[in-house]
């Protein structure tokens, strides 16, 4: 209920004139000590999480530096739930610029979130798994006009952060046969797809442009969408054509012109007497 009343202006200014937010900073403070912790950590953690994409990530945070700790905690939990929400948490925060600002400044304690949430990806049940690949999309995502010669480094240290192999890790993702961990998969690719260095990864990676390319893949109209959405990403981009070079370029955009649910026609021959 105190989610839904700060996502309104109105409704964060009276939540900080009654002391809800700091009474609810306290709370999550004294959470260590109280056995009963759990029916309610998620819940606050969220609503700080929801708080700080609302308002200033860079303000709540400092102000409440609890939340961000509490976070990074609960990410180390044995407990699925709270793996789950910190994980959503740490999704909702990085999905914008100044959010993965203040990611950025806890240092090598987020690159092992990062290391944690790439774990988490491969080895965890299907809902979490899901969870997390939502999770590193946001945080990769920038759009062109944000993409500084900073910002990018960023995105691609993370990347590299998540797992020795992350190319492969969500390609490997992406070819089991469930259509929701292929579509998550294959939404972390899209994410990344208008970033140089992911291009030249994408590139240098074996088989990859032909599995970005091969329509055999997806069998249901989401899967189709989703490899759509990251060929769209792969076209428009303007630095492509110069990595991916002019023949590979022009296969994704004659893709693109053909739309997401094109089938190659099978030319049949007839043959006289042939029954």
């Amino acid at each position: 209920m105190v989610t839904s009343l700060a996502h309104t202006h109105h409704g964060r200014q009276y939540l900080a004139q009654e002391g809800v937010i700091d009474q609810i900073s306290n709370i999550i403070v004294g959470a260590d000590s109280d056995p009963f912790s759990s029916f309610y950590l998620p819940g606050f953690v969220k609503f700080f999480g929801n708080l700080a994409i609302m308002d200033s990530p860079q303000q709540i945070c400092e102000r409440f530096p609890v939340f961000v700790e509490k976070v990074f905690e609960m990410t180390e939990s044995q407990d699925p739930t709270m793996i789950g929400v910190a994980v959503d948490t740490i999704g909702i925060l990085g999905s914008n610029v100044e959010g993965k600002q203040v990611l950025q400044k806890t240092g090598t304690r987020f690159e092992h979130l990062l290391m944690r949430i790439g774990y988490q990806a491969k080895n965890a049940s299907t809902e979490l798994k899901i969870r997390c690949l939502d999770a590193v999309s946001s945080l990769l995502y920038l759009p062109p006009e944000q993409q500084t010669d900073d910002l990018l480094r960023m995105t691609e240290s993370w990347f590299s952060s998540l797992s020795r192999d992350p190319l492969e890790l969500f390609r490997g993702i992406s070819n089991q046969p469930f259509p929701e961990l292929h579509c998550a998969a294959l939404k972390v690719f899209t994410a990344i797809a208008n970033q140089p260095w992911a291009q030249k990864l994408m590139f240098n990676s074996p088989g990859f442009i032909e599995y970005v390319m091969d329509r055999s893949v997806e069998h249901d109209k989401v899967s189709k969408d989703a490899k759509y959405e990251l060929v769209k990403a792969l076209a428009n981009s303007k630095t492509v054509a110069e990595i991916f070079g002019n023949p590979n370029y022009l296969r994704l955009r004659t893709y693109l012109s053909e739309g997401p649910y094109y089938v190659k026609p099978v030319s049949t021959t007839a043959v006289e007497g042939a029954e």
